[in-house]
């Protein structure tokens, strides 16, 4: 039997990815500001994190200008929302498991 611990996605496995992620699956996007602020983390933890979603493809982000102000936009992308689920389905099989 295949331990479903195998199944877990690496990238995913730190609250803080996870959180965002479940932040942007429900939402159509997210700026960093209110990311920061619902996350309750530093700007510089924040955005380590965002590169490593972003490295994965599991988010794109955007930039514009709103008064002048520069302004940052996550959304999560089609391979990220299959990861994320993936990654729900292991956890759920994990728990399952232990029953």
């Amino acid at each position: 039997m295949k331990n479903p611990f195998d199944n877990l996605d690496k990238v995913l496995e730190h609250r803080v990815r996870l959180q965002i992620m479940s932040v942007l699956v429900t939402n159509d996007g997210y700026e960093f500001s209110s990311l920061k602020d619902m996350l309750s983390v530093t700007d510089g933890n924040l955005a380590s994190h965002i590169k490593a979603l972003e490295r994965e493809k599991y988010i794109s982000i955007s930039k514009s200008f709103i008064d002048r102000k520069p302004n940052t936009k996550y959304k999560i992308t089609e391979r990220g929302r299959t990861a994320f689920k993936k990654h729900l389905d292991a956890l759920e099989a994990v728990v399952k498991q232990q029953k």
